[in-house]
């Protein structure tokens, strides 16, 4: 990231945005127009390929140049975002040449939670334009609670960064003249979703029930509720010309009303039939189950939390097992065939909230988690013993406000995308390692650990996720939408 002076325009917030193109809205008689790309540079680098030569501009050379020296001598420090302050009337911009993808999404309500929706058009994608699947939930104001939303949203055209070296790209595909352009279909609800999830059969499951969607979404919502919908009728009339969603088709599928207050923990099992995970504040976490074609929502609560469940991970390869966290700072192991529904594993990974876990599918020994002081640490499950408190494999104490969204990458356990409150999204690989004599020469960038790869400014950031079939590109919530691609993953 780089700093420069703020110029007069009013600005309502920091856009990190990449030289998009504007929106082109899919704008139905069914569905309101949902937002826009965004513009975020115009013509403001035009001017950087200017150079003013010696003596035309009339003044002795000795002054020029002591002006210029001057003006170098603004930015001798490094500016580490998260850790350093911007100065009365500077903002942030990103540079252009470190991303290979970046757009921005606005939204009519900004959305504290969002999913990938995983599509058909292939694995390991490389090529642009690109298309991604998205749901997310809205958090309207109090007094306009009745106008939030869960969005079904298509994102296409997605083009790279432009560069002279683009016109000869090695893929042999033609992505000039694309424009964005992002289509969403609406499903009401009377409540702020604090968090959602999408389900969808494992890939090598076979499943071609008709009683079993093929993607479903839970919404945990501030009225305590949890609403499952079937979204696949909506995905499915992005790319049907002439389908039409019904307003019975936006009605929920099942709710999940066991919570007496409301909660942000829910996962899906990554098994052939649906099983939903929910947590609230009040540390309790109920098991929703499909069979025979109907959901039904276990009257026992999982029990042991003595604060709010802040996170729930199924586990990637057990699926009877599940880890949890909580603002009791512990992090537990359940299985769900336990009869006394109590946790047969408890660790004490904190002493602040942890809000968020990341279990890799990778190494499924690995489990990361993330707390309200702004650490984040990776554990060896295999450590995890009773009566035995364990080290974490690493933790970095980077981020000096909480994390609010952590994640492995899908296809490499050494690289971590992770989101906190300073308004950024760090990228790290983990598989870097130092030794003495390099460690010497990293010297003049504070203490930025070698580990750390990217930083991506993003106002009020809350989520972050990997696409799991668009190689390296991530998507990003807060105060709007980012999908980026940066050049070092």
């Amino acid at each position: 990231m780089s700093k420069r002076p703020g110029d007069d325009r009013e600005e309502a917030a920091l856009k990190a945005g990449g030289r998009p193109e504007a929106m082109d809205i899919d704008d139905t008689a069914a569905d309101k127009e949902m937002g826009e790309f965004e513009d975020e540079f115009e013509d403001e680098f035009e001017s950087e390929d200017e150079i003013i030569e010696a003596g035309v501009d009339g003044r002795p050379d000795a002054e020029r140049e002591a002006e210029e020296k001057e003006s170098m001598n603004v930015d001798k420090g490094t500016f580490i975002v998260g850790r350093h302050k911007l100065e009365e009337g500077q903002i942030l911009a990103p540079d252009p040449t470190t991303y290979e993808m970046l757009h921005n999404i606005s939204t009519p309500w900004p959305c504290l939670s969002f999913d990938i929706v995983r599509d058909h058009l292939g694995a390991d994608r490389k090529v642009y334009p690109a298309t991604m699947y998205t749901v997310a939930g809205t958090q309207a104001e109090g007094s306009r609670a009745r106008e939030n939303e869960i969005m079904v949203m298509k994102l296409s055209g997605l083009g790279k960064m432009e560069r002279d070296e683009d016109s000869d790209d090695e893929d042999g595909e033609d992505d000039e003249d694309a424009d964005p352009i992002l289509e969403s279909k609406s499903i009401p609800i009377n409540s702020t979703t604090n968090r959602i999830r999408a389900w969808q059969a494992p890939e090598d499951s076979g499943v071609t029930s008709s009683t079993i969607p093929s993607t479903l979404t839970a919404a945990m919502t501030e009225s305590s509720d949890v609403f499952i919908h079937d979204v696949t009728p909506h995905l499915t009339s992005f790319d049907s010309p002439g389908t039409v969603v019904t307003p019975l088709q936006n009605q929920p599928t099942y709710t999940v009303r066991a919570h007496r207050n409301e909660g942000y923990a829910i996962d899906w099992s990554r098994t052939s039939e649906p099983r939903l995970l929910t947590g609230d504040n009040d540390g309790l976490i109920y098991l929703t189950s499909h069979t025979n074609g109907t959901f039904s929502t276990d009257t026992k609560a999982f029990r042991g939390h003595t604060g709010s469940v802040e996170e729930l991970q199924w586990s990637p390869s057990e699926s009877s097992v599940f880890a949890s966290s909580s603002s009791d700072g512990t992090v537990r192991v359940w299985d769900i065939r336990s009869k006394g529904r109590k946790p047969a594993i408890t660790i004490q990974a904190s002493a602040t909230d942890v809000n968020v876990m990341s279990w890799s599918r990778q190494t499924t020994h690995l489990l990361a988690s993330g707390a309200d002081d702004g650490v984040w640490a990776v554990w060896d499950l295999r450590q995890w013993k009773g009566g035995q408190k364990p080290t974490p494999l690493a933790s970095f104490d980077y981020h000096k406000e909480q994390i609010t969204s952590l994640e492995w990458h899908p296809t490499d356990d050494s690289i971590m995308a992770v989101a906190a409150g300073d308004s950024t999204v760090t990228l790290w690989d983990l598989a870097v390692e130092l030794d003495d004599e390099e460690s010497k020469d990293t010297g003049g960038v504070g203490d930025v650990p070698p580990q750390l790869l990217f930083v991506h400014y993003h106002n009020e950031v809350r989520e972050v996720h990997w696409h799991p079939q668009i190689v390296g590109s991530l998507v990003a919530t807060g105060e709007q939408f980012s999908a980026f691609k940066t050049i070092s993953v």
